[in-house]
């Protein structure tokens, strides 16, 4: 019997009790049967009174010992099911602006695209130059391709996966094998690297290698890819949910960074939305949005549960995600087809992973073993200092293989060259006092206060009030905070001027407007975006619209934005 019968069976014995001592009858006395009104008349007894009283005392210890094992039940069920409560209602209600990177219907570009890979670390840096964008919403691609070939191969790659083909799929298929061919050149590169190791880990939890495509939508396969909602790495976790998933996360360390532990993460992550949904494309969806949203929009439907039938009570962010998902998976699959050619990379084909248990420095192993810093740097993204903190817990170094017998032959003396330093006691309590420096937002529970939010978070409620321009303690329900975790933040962090708190999901950065730039004032109308909005403005983008108001890409019909004049 699972743990949720074996509650509710000890639920009804306690009420059980509670009627029995009520009526001053013995527990066997109480019966029931399948229906309400057949439940038996309990006969009246006649009794002494000093039995009754000990009767009553009997039952009373019975009832007390079910009480207890009825509490401990309950603590094992939401021990055990706190997970699924997570993923349901709480992972991204820190930052419902959550969203992969670049995934949001007007950011679906060239200038996004180009924006991931600038920031290629893989030997070489790619010099990219904004084209057209796309809204994704709007236009309509076409292909010299009929739709009849574009469902046969769909049907072809045998996918155990559902893999829909509609106007929208068709859209985002043009868009990845024909619009974006020279950028999924490059993804495919890295796919020659790193797929292997995603179908690897997939496989060995069980679920479906086609999702190895996610990782090209979340982050174009970057495992330093940061999007502005401060979700991290090639899977782009956001804090709460890495934490959840055993990713680490200190002032040394970000395990959201390391591609291997990020996919094993994904991996459980989408096996347990599976098992909440029971279809992969929610799955995917919730993957996107939290499950919480997928659940809201299964209930707006009435009950449904298959994407296109949720599909309008999604998030709009979210519709375009498993679109998205098939458009990429079908252009990892048929890239020849379509002229597309695997740009090379420079990584190194094999790696060997040592255990680290001291404290070690990438500038010791590369001065001694003579390792690249960029190799190290490449393979190890995890680590925030270039700092190995193995003194606090055992940790992985990876490096090419061909620099091994070099590592070995130096690794009795690695940990002791420069230790003083590269180990500055002042350099290392600068980096453990900074906290994580983790951008995040929290919304207000009932019950909740500073205090409280304060110790959660290791921050002073006179910090948490600055960086949201509060003047009293007072908050309310619902209420978004502006938290920097450990309380490490920018000198300048604030949410906005006016002593209003304003829930940005985007991670600090200086702005490209000036402060006493000039403006116009613009009211949203339905169905804007601030892609939309900023086409109007000549010189203006969505970023520059965000950055001077202080807000997300989130907006509402009704609300007052600020235009700069630039």
């Amino acid at each position: 019997m699972n743990r949720t019968g074996k509650y509710f069976i000890m639920a009804a014995a306690l009420s059980l009790f509670v009627q029995a001592a009520a009526s001053g009858a013995s527990f066997e006395k109480v019966k029931t049967d399948k229906t309400r009104d057949d439940v038996e008349n309990v006969p009246k007894i006649s009794r002494k009174k000093s039995d009754l009283i000990e009767e009553n005392r009997s039952l009373k210890s019975e009832l007390d010992s079910l009480r207890a094992e009825l509490e401990k039940v309950r603590n094992e069920m939401s021990a055990a099911d706190s997970l699924e409560y997570e993923m349901m209602e709480d992972i991204y209600d820190e930052n419902e602006d959550k969203s992969a990177a670049g995934l949001n219907p007007e950011d679906y570009n060239a200038e996004v695209s180009d924006s991931l890979l600038s920031i290629w670390y893989m030997q070489q840096k790619v010099s990219e130059t904004i084209q057209e964008e796309y809204d994704m919403d709007s236009l309509k691609f076409e292909s010299n391709v009929p739709d009849s070939v574009y469902i046969e191969r769909l049907k072809a790659m045998n996918s155990f996966i559902d893999l829909p083909y509609n106007d929208v799929v068709r859209n985002y298929i043009i868009l990845y094998s024909e619009k974006m061919d020279t950028k999924m050149g490059q993804i495919l590169g890295l796919c020659s690297y790193y797929m292997p190791v995603i179908e690897e880990i997939f496989d060995e939890h069980g679920i479906p290698l086609e999702l190895k495509a996610m990782a090209v939508i979340e982050s174009s396969l970057n495992p330093a890819a940061v999007s502005r909602a401060g979700a991290k790495g090639m899977w782009q976790f956001m804090y709460s949910t890495a934490k959840i998933y055993g990713l680490r996360i200190d002032s040394f360390v970000d395990e959201r960074l390391d591609p291997v532990k990020a996919a094993h993460a994904a991996a459980e992550y989408l096996k347990d939305s599976y098992n909440i949904f029971g279809d992969w494309n929610l799955a995917i969806a919730s993957y996107n949005c939290g499950a919480g949203n997928v659940n809201r929009a299964i209930r707006r439907s009435g009950g449904k549960r298959a994407f296109w039938d949720i599909y309008p009570y999604l998030p709009r962010e979210t519709r375009g995600y498993v679109p998205a998902f098939v458009g990429a998976l079908y252009t990892m699959t048929y890239y020849k087809e379509h002229g597309i050619v695997p740009q090379a990379v420079e990584m190194p084909v094999h790696v060997d992973t040592f255990k680290v248990n001291r404290m070690l420095h990438f500038k010791q192993v590369s001065e001694l073993a003579g390792v690249p810093m960029e190799d190290l740097k490449n393979l190890n993204p995890q680590y925030k200092h270039e700092i190995i903190p193995g003194n606090e817990r055992e940790y992985i170094l990876r490096i090419p293989y061909t620099y091994t017998n070099a590592f070995i032959d130096h690794e009795d003396s690695l940990y002791t060259y420069k230790a003083s330093d590269y180990f500055n006691p002042v350099v290392i309590k600068k980096i453990k006092d900074g906290g994580d420096g983790e951008r995040i937002v929290h919304r207000v529970r009932s019950g909740e206060v500073l205090g409280k939010i304060a110790i959660r978070y290791r921050v002073t409620v006179s910090q948490i009030k600055r960086w949201n321009n509060l003047r009293s303690d007072n908050i309310r329900v619902g209420q978004r905070l502006v938290i920097y975790r450990g309380g490490k933040a920018p000198a300048s962090a604030s949410a906005s001027s006016s002593g209003k708190t304003v829930s940005q999901p985007n991670p600090p950065h200086k702005s490209t407007v000036p402060a006493n730039a000039d403006y116009t004032v613009y009211t949203v109308k339905s169905g804007d975006s601030l892609y939309l909005i900023a086409k109007n403005y000549p010189g203006v983008s969505a970023q520059n619209i965000m950055d001077f108001n202080g807000i997300s890409s989130k907006i509402k019909p009704g609300m007052k934005i600020r235009i700069p004049k630039l």
